[in-house]
């Protein structure tokens, strides 16, 4: 069985789809006002995760990904500038620029990650009149009133608001990094709609019932979602920070416009990626982008290998000699896939199974990658444990199957010297595995120890 944490049951689940066709999958998408940060890559890379692991279960995934080019503002709420606006105004170029450049890197960066392209991506400009028609279905449901920047949900007449985040609507209080809106008639209330300021000339607005404005944050996904998935379908994700607000709101506003309930049947949320003592974010000045891994000379690959060690509901500390390890690590797996030589059509069942069962446990991505190291150990022949590594990828996607062998000769003395020296290891003659390490130096190799045993390389 398929089991998956529900955060809004707070319960893992079994999967079970709506119906027989495609499981309809949301992705809440970047912001795109700046290079996404390692933090928020890994959110990527869990949804992948997921929609590979739905797909190795046989499953046909339709997932939709929105790229927020307007609305999100910079308190994080309905109040402060537009980001996009800002980062445009900073570095003097246009709003639409500044979106598409950064839209860009981030698909170049999920390219890297080998992360599958969503099936349907829409960007919130392009989307306006779907935005626009769904707060008229708010306002025909006399949920939404007006204050003099905008028009808000008013979340008291919304009486499941706070059952995602397991908040009671009588205890949301405006965060600390919340501007308090007088006007609204609970701290919870969120705008979805937004008027240009008196005297304000924006790059992006555009007329509507209301008034020239643009649309809240919280609209885009619900309006988006709908189009392409319906009024109801499986699977949101997505990372924690967005439960108590913007995916609570999301359901609120879905559900009040269609009157069908639940609006999603399961909401799965990634963990943060955590230096000491804080997370990493744009807003905490300490983001370490993908550009900085490779500029290490970090496959990026490796990044998906260090996120995949940590179950994606825990948080995952990071820290360049952690990333350095992953690397190392990695290399050493590619090596050791590539020395099994080509793939065949029986693989070995056994660990098939434990990976499958490994995996179907809420995407418990470290123990499927114990059972892979386990079958790399094991007695089986090499290309039988090829064939079960090309299927246990296609839920990894470290690219395994293109594991080659190096086209390195090595001397038949250099042989001998590594026989010797794993028999100076396993009697514990340390000293004499040392010796002999320096002995396979002097002929321009280097030896490195794995948990999958000993491998050679050019020096």
């Amino acid at each position: 069985m398929f089991k998956l944490y529900n955060t809004l049951t707070k319960q893992r689940e079994t999967f079970q789809p709506r119906d027989p066709g495609p499981v309809g999958m949301y992705t809440c998408g970047p912001t795109v006002y700046g290079a996404a940060h390692l933090g928020n890559l890994r959110t990527y890379l869990f949804a992948d995760l997921l929609r590979r692991t739905l797909e190795f279960n046989g499953y046909v995934v339709k997932q939709v990904m929105n790229i927020t080019d307007v609305g999100h503002l910079t308190d994080d709420a309905d109040q402060g500038q537009d980001k996009i606006e800002e980062s445009a105004k900073q570095a003097g170029q246009s709003a639409k620029t500044i979106a598409r450049q950064y839209e860009q890197i981030f698909f170049d960066n999920l390219e890297k990650l080998n992360v599958k392209t969503p099936t349907k991506t829409l960007r919130a400009t392009d989307t306006i009149d779907l935005q626009i028609a769904l707060v008229k279905k708010l306002e025909a449901k006399k949920v939404v009133y007006r204050t003099s920047d905008g028009i808000y949900f008013d979340t008291s007449k919304f009486h499941r608001y706070g059952q995602l985040g397991g908040q009671k609507l009588s205890d949301k209080k405006a965060g600390a990094r919340v501007v308090v809106n007088q006007e609204k008639r609970h701290p919870s209330d969120f705008a979805v709609w937004k008027f240009s300021r008196p005297g304000e000339q924006r790059q992006m607005e555009w007329a509507s019932p209301w008034g020239v404005g643009f649309p809240g944050w919280h609209l885009e996904c619900s309006a988006m979602s709908m189009k392409e998935l319906g009024p109801q379908f499986e699977i949101h994700t997505g990372g924690v920070d967005h439960i108590p607000v913007h995916h609570e709101n999301e359901i609120a506003q879905s559900e009040t416009a269609t009157g069908k309930s639940p609006f999603v049947r399961y909401w799965l949320h990634g963990e943060f990626l955590v230096l000491p003592k804080r997370r990493m974010g744009k807003s905490e000045g300490n983001m370490i982008t993908l550009q900085d891994v490779t500029d290490r000379g970090i496959d990026p690959l490796a990044f998906r290998f260090l996120c995949l060690q940590t179950h994606y509901r825990q948080k995952l500390q990071f820290s360049w000699a952690a990333l350095e390890s992953a690397a190392e690590g990695y290399r050493n797996l590619w090596q050791h896939v590539a020395d099994l030589g080509p793939d065949a059509k029986i693989g070995c069942a056994e660990y098939e199974q434990r990976f499958r069962e490994a995996i179907n446990d809420d995407l418990n991505a470290p123990q499927a990658l114990a059972v892979l190291h386990e079958l790399l150990k094991s007695d089986y022949p090499g290309h039988a444990k090829r064939q079960s590594v090309k299927i246990m990828d296609q839920v990894f996607g470290l690219r395994l199957d293109e594991a080659q062998p190096e086209k390195i000769a090595v001397p038949e003395v250099v042989h001998k010297l590594l026989a010797q020296r794993e028999q100076a290891r396993q009697a514990k003659d340390f000293a004499r595995a040392d010796s002999l390490r320096q002995a396979i130096a002097k002929h321009g190799f280097t030896v490195d120890d794995t948990p999958l045993g000993p491998r050679l390389r050019k020096a």
